[in-house]
């Protein structure tokens, strides 16, 4: 599987922007199939964002983005999206998508850089 992700942006507080992750080569197939983002503050670790599963579309987010962040996929076109409304500064990161198949993340995304500035 490789993952393309895009979409981010230099934005202010309060602004919204679109991620997208377009996934290429194999399949998702399994109902356990999943795809996530991460996202990586400067001098931070990894942290996780929000998760899809590929076939029932069930969904789950991190604490942190509940309410603001709308995670999506669209099976046809093999793409996952992140929608971002109301940043705030602390959002700001390296934004990152990832498959989980066989119960790891064990395909990853090159990242997208999200700024949102005060």
């Amino acid at each position: 599987v490789q993952l393309q992700a895009s979409g981010g942006g230099s934005v202010q507080t309060g602004d919204s922007l679109k991620l997208s992750c377009a996934a290429t080569g194999r399949s998702f197939s399994n109902d356990d199939d999943e795809l996530g983002w991460f996202r990586q503050a400067p001098g931070k670790g990894r942290e996780f964002v929000a998760a899809i599963r590929w076939g029932a579309g069930s969904t789950h987010y991190a604490d942190s983005v509940k309410g603001r962040f709308t995670i999506s996929r669209d099976n046809v076109k093999k793409t996952m999206y992140l929608q971002m409304n109301s940043l705030k500064p602390e959002d700001t990161a390296i934004y990152y998508c990832a498959a989980k198949q066989g119960g790891m993340y064990g395909y990853w995304g090159q990242g997208t850089q999200v700024t949102v500035s005060s």
